[in-house]
């Protein structure tokens, strides 16, 4: 009888085994990374955007999130990747195979360099230099930049991306501004719409039928000598290069102006897009040198330098460009508000990704009578930093009393779940204060790591890189009780019989036979 339950266990365990050789279960990614100076080993995938961006708010690391598009799946279809930037170049310079068609997620509200995404088709161009264009780009927007908001750059501060084949003229351009960036990327295409207004409205002038701003509009009145400099200053900033064809031969803007959106996929230097072999090289013509640390080489350095998100909080300026009410046809430069962190303009009064922080900091502002507000935030993806500008709440913990004039910052560190005051002051800066780190309440941070639901866990990648569904296994069936291996406690007529054979052998050796015997006339 014991035989026969014993095959009949072993048959149980071949029939399991043979389950899990059907469908073997996707390898584990293993953390491998050993440099001491990088972040802890993040490597999660999801098939949903929303899912990613709820697991990078809750979890107490410094990670991204980047797209992929996978050979073999459908056009559009991208898995979603929450690592570090560290984690990511590690894997991303090996594994090319699965990481070739890479894209950096430009969150909704944070922080950014400007960027530029340029093409053309060209059979349809073949008069068009796409180098020199380029060139005039850079100069053109350089001299926007110093215009509106006294910033002096060059093409040593332009990161220049190829990615141009015989058929298609690419590049992205990624501005290193000195000391500032742009509040988000809705600012920063809302800059270069406006910049562009020129080729835009020539494009429309071209199409019957639409309403155009003229290029350069009549003055009325005034002095000939003015309106005839300002004829001039227009006619001189003559966009006419930037109009391309298309294949079907009509007119559009050699800039991409659709890569402004919110939560943008923007691809990344070294990767091409499904389908194609065009990866982002740096361009011939570049002039761009990344400062290379003792801890990056130059490769990741620019690849660093090309996440168009990847801006820390130092203090630099934060540029904001709205929109004028309506068209006047004047410059650019005279309906804009410079921003930094010193300015005390209003900014925008829109909510942040994170609402329930927002509440928060107005509890910490509006107290013993007194309503602080926020005139704006500025969000910092790399660090996971809020930093709040408060108005009408001028209470520092360095002084022990409200500043006159000056203004503070709550700074939210989302990773540390904790906030702390920050000071416009020029003692309080010059002294570089931070007060104490106070801790968030738990149902703003909610540390701990979101459960994921069984679609959130559809993807694993291997130890060689792989990216795979994941095989679940065919549930095998419970086994029946009297299959149990010994976990379930013990028949008490069992132990009965057992202790009744051993009083009658006088404590001596029992032998397997006579326990067998036992136990059969115990069933």
């Amino acid at each position: 009888m014991a035989g026969v339950k014993w095959q009949d266990r072993l048959k149980s365990l071949e029939q399991r085994a043979l389950s899990f050789q059907s469908a073997p279960l996707c390898c584990p990614y293993k953390p491998r990374l050993s440099r001491p100076w990088q972040p802890s080993s993040v490597w999660r995938l999801f098939p949903r955007q929303s899912a990613a961006i709820a697991f990078i708010q809750h979890i107490k690391q410094n990670v991204h999130i980047f797209s992929l598009e996978k050979e073999g799946s459908d056009a559009g279809q991208r898995i979603f990747l929450v690592t570090s930037y560290s984690e990511l170049w590690h894997y991303y310079r090996t594994h090319r195979q699965s990481l070739m068609h890479c894209y950096e997620v430009i969150l909704e509200g944070a922080v950014c360099k400007l960027y530029f995404d340029l093409e053309f088709d060209k059979p349809s161009n073949m008069h068009l230099d796409g180098k020199v264009m380029v060139a005039k780009l850079i100069q053109y927007a350089c001299e926007k930049l110093e215009e509106v908001y006294g910033l002096h750059c060059s093409p040593k501060d332009i990161l220049n991306l190829d990615s141009s084949t015989s058929e298609k003229f690419s590049r992205h351009l990624i501005f290193m501004l000195p000391n500032a960036a742009f509040k988000d990327n809705a600012h920063a295409g809302q800059f270069i719409h406006d910049i562009l207004k020129p080729a835009r409205n020539s494009i429309q002038k071209s199409n019957p039928g639409t309403t155009t701003i003229p290029v350069c509009p009549e003055e009325s009145g005034g002095d000939v000598e003015t309106s005839q400099a300002k004829r001039r200053k227009c006619e001189e900033r003559d966009l006419s290069f930037l109009i391309v064809k298309n294949r079907n031969g009509q007119e559009q803007l050699f800039v991409d102006l659709g890569v402004y959106t919110k939560n943008r996929n923007f691809r990344l230097y070294k990767s091409s897009k499904l389908g194609k072999n065009a990866a982002f090289t740096v361009a011939e013509d570049n002039e761009y040198v990344p400062n290379s640390s003792e801890h990056t080489i130059e490769e990741e350095s620019l690849f660093l330098a090309s996440l168009i998100t990847n801006i820390s909080f130092t203090g630099q300026r934060i540029l904001t460009y709205d929109k004028p009410e309506r068209d006047t046809g004047e410059s650019p430069g005279l309906t804009l508000q410079r921003q930094s962190h010193n300015s005390e303009l209003m900014g925008d009064q829109q909510p942040s990704p994170f609402k329930e922080v927002d509440d928060f900091v107005l509890t910490v502002v509006c107290k013993d009578g007194i309503q602080g507000n926020i005139r704006r935030w500025n969000y910092f993806a790399p660090e996971h930093l809020l930093v709040y500008d408060i108005g009408k709440f001028r209470w520092c913990h360095n002084v022990k009393r409200f500043h006159k004039s000056n203004n503070i910052m709550i700074v939210v560190d989302l990773t540390e779940e904790v906030w702390y005051q920050r000071c416009h002051d020029p003692n309080c800066r010059r002294q570089n204060y931070r007060s104490s780190s106070y801790p968030l309440p738990q149902e703003v941070c909610m540390s701990h790591i979101l459960m994921e639901d069984e679609e959130d866990q559809a993807y694993l990648t291997d130890e060689l890189g792989n990216i795979e569904l994941v095989q679940r296994s065919v549930p095998v069936s419970a086994p029946a009780p009297q299959e149990d291996w010994g976990d379930s406690p013990d028949d008490p007529a069992y132990l009965e019989a057992l202790q009744e054979v051993e009083q009658a052998t006088e404590l001596e050796e029992v032998s397997d036979e006579l326990l067998l015997q036992a136990v059969t006339e115990c069933e």
